[in-house]
């Protein structure tokens, strides 16, 4: 028996070390362009999500039960890094669903996109793997119907327009 799990075991190690030699590219998770441009102009994974100093609120959400903690990048500095102020974002879903969210909703304390909740990454079945999602409980402006719909889950791209 000890001999099938330590070759179960030296299996698990070398697939892994197998992809890594590899050289898979890690997965993209976001795609962010300007409206009209035919290639992205910046593409994050997860690693590089985690690296724009991703901030943690608590909020409470109409689509879940009790508070609920998310990990994410503020839409303010993802706007910031594409040198964007103003117009639309058209933030599109794995399924094709999209929204529109106005550049002036990116501020400080305001929305992020949310790659964790509750300290997990989020699954695809689990509205992830990213989310659009406002700090609901900091401010009653962010408790309307308009901004709910703006909460977009599955969140792959984001098109910009001037």
């Amino acid at each position: 028996m000890m001999s099938r799990a330590a070759a179960l075991a030296a299996m698990v190690v070398i697939t892994c070390a197998a992809a890594v030699f590899a050289g898979e590219e890690p997965k993209v998770l976001l795609s962010v362009r300007m409206d009209g441009a035919a290639e992205p102009s910046a593409q994050y994974t997860i690693a590089d999500l985690r690296a724009l100093d991703p901030v943690t609120f608590e909020t409470e959400t109409i689509w879940t039960t009790g508070p609920q903690q998310f990990t994410g990048v503020p839409l303010v500095v993802l706007m910031e890094r594409m040198g964007v102020s103003g117009g639309q974002l058209v933030a599109h879903a794995v399924n094709n669903y999209s929204v529109e969210i106005p550049v002036s909703d990116a501020v400080v304390g305001g929305p992020i996109v949310a790659f964790e909740r509750n300290g997990a990454e989020m699954s695809l079945r689990n509205k992830g793997p990213l989310w659009v999602v406002y700090p609901y409980d900091s401010n009653p402006d962010y408790r309307t119907e308009e901004v709910y719909s703006r909460s977009i889950w599955q969140l792959d791209r984001i098109v910009i327009r001037p």
